[in-house]
């Protein structure tokens, strides 16, 4: 099996920074892309970041100069640096992962971690 454990949320305040990590552990040949996904109370989820293997990176608009997004493929690890967040980031993070392991490309998804940003 694959699992997906993420870590890193938490309450900070506007302005404030944090730093999710993922880690994907189980029998994977390789991993291809890496993501980060957010669901806000009442919205649907939407795509934060990702990066592929070859560490060529996307953002969404409304993160482009404050997120940055890395992975560490030794340690099977996809980080998020979130830097002056703002109230509406406020929402339940995923990462995401689309890896190979032995029959296709699958995607997988982690539990979630609450990130809250106020005052």
């Amino acid at each position: 099996q694959v699992q997906l454990v993420e870590s890193g949320g938490g309450l900070v305040q506007p302005g404030g920074s944090l730093r999710l990590s993922c880690v994907v552990s189980g029998m994977i040949i390789s991993i291809n892309t890496m993501g980060w996904h957010r669901q806000a109370p009442g919205k649907e989820r939407e795509s934060v970041a990702f990066i592929t293997r070859a560490d060529i990176t996307n953002y969404a608009d409304s993160v482009k100069g404050r997120f940055t997004i890395s992975r560490d493929n030794a340690k099977n690890t996809v980080y998020l640096e979130m830097k002056s967040l703002e109230p509406h980031d406020t929402a339940i993070y995923y990462c995401n992962v689309r890896l190979n392991r032995g029959f296709g490309l699958q995607d997988y998804w982690g539990q979630g971690t609450q990130v809250t940003v106020s005052s």
